[in-house]
């Protein structure tokens, strides 16, 4: 039997950072300029005044301190507050292309191999800049890798999802190697104008490589024990943005053209189908709680991971049991969860366990157990 093993991460991070001060600075400056220019409306009671945020309410409501975004000066000027990233000619690479090129290389220097090793990649990843021609085939055809490639999309669990696919395609033989690559420009789909949500997310790619254990050196890596996937619709985190849009003018530039969601209502629904997927899967495989090294979760929401942790292990999780990066790089969408197992993997020993799982729209959750060769 074939066994599927990763045997590299590589992550790119966008130069540009924005602390919690400079973008409540450029919110507030529109939330006064936005009050001032329907003064009147507000007064007669037709418009409510928008309400000004702060870095004290975002670090408590959330634990994010900074984010790292591909465009800065557009984010942060009041009266724009959408990053800057012009179109390119379509000779030119993508900027998911470019993202993902750099998580790549790092993941194959890591492991060892080069891209004559690898038969497939999937890009998996919450956004996509273009329809087709697949983003993945672009960075296929840059990386130099035979094969085949295809894109996916399940928003936050993205990545997850794409290691399953990936462990299927090396457990039943169709691939030697597969990297799985996550480029999220997450800003491109963020409402700096709305108050609950303007602060939650940051820019950055992952790139894991799933190998044939046997084409791996010994002691090198994490086997792959199981994965898991789980989907139930709901309504309550949605972008509506298509290309359907440009049928009904009515709908072009309406908030649910970006990210929107039901804060609440998520965390209340998605943290106990979390911790649920996580201990089935882990009898499923005769393996306990108490087994457990490490979680890298999802980096959404700290308030969010540390229940999700306490309701696995049946206590408060230390920062080395469920470490947290969104701290500095804000919710990711499915990179969070790969970044967190990238910068926070190389204490293990042979054999030690860990749990990758994220979670998110759909509602969707995907959890991986590994354990150190």
């Amino acid at each position: 039997m074939i066994k599927a093993v990763i045997s590299g991460t590589g992550l790119y991070t966008p130069p540009a950072t924005i602390s919690n001060d400079e973008l409540v600075d450029a919110f507030n400056a529109y939330v006064e300029r936005h009050n001032s220019e329907h003064a009147d409306e507000i007064a007669r009671g037709e418009r409510e005044a928008l309400q000004p945020s702060s870095s004290a309410f975002i670090e408590k409501a959330s634990g994010i301190k900074r984010r790292h975004v591909i465009d800065k000066d557009g984010i942060l000027d009041p009266e724009r507050m959408c990053p800057r990233i012009p179109d390119r000619s379509n000779d030119e690479p993508s900027v998911q292309c470019e993202m993902s090129i750099a998580a790549c290389n790092e993941a194959l220097e890591q492991a060892g191999k080069t891209p004559a090793d690898v038969d497939a990649l999937i890009v998996a990843c919450s956004n996509l800049q273009r329809a087709y021609p697949a983003i993945s085939v672009e960075v296929q055809d840059a990386l130099g890798i035979e094969g085949f490639a295809y894109d996916m999309n399940v928003a936050c669990s993205s990545a997850t999802f794409g290691l399953q696919a990936a462990v299927n395609a090396v457990e039943n033989g169709s691939a030697r190697a597969v990297l799985v690559v996550s480029p999220e420009i997450c800003s491109g789909h963020l409402n700096f104008r709305d108050r609950d949500s303007h602060f939650i997310f940051g820019d950055a790619c992952t790139a894991i490589l799933v190998e044939r254990e046997e084409n791996v050196s010994d002691g090198q890596g994490f086997e792959i024990l199981g994965t898991s996937l789980k989907t139930k619709f709901s309504n309550a985190i949605r972008n509506n943005f298509g290309f359907l849009n440009r049928a009904d003018k009515e709908g072009v530039n309406k908030p649910d053209k970006l990210f929107v969601q039901q804060g609440r209502k998520v965390f209340r629904e998605v943290s106990p189908m979390v911790a649920e997927t996580i201990l089935g899967q882990l009898s499923s495989l005769s393996l306990t709680a108490e087994q457990i090294k490490r979680m890298w979760l999802h980096q959404a929401n700290l308030n969010m991971n540390q229940l999700i942790a306490r309701k696995v292990l049946g206590r408060d999780a230390t920062t080395e049991e469920a470490p947290v990066i969104l701290d500095e790089y804000a919710n990711t969408s499915s990179a969070g969860s790969v970044i967190a197992f990238h910068k926070h993997k190389g204490d293990f020993t042979t054999g030690e366990l860990g749990v990758i799982c994220s979670f998110g729209a759909g509602y969707s959750i995907g959890s991986v157990v590994v354990r150190r060769r």
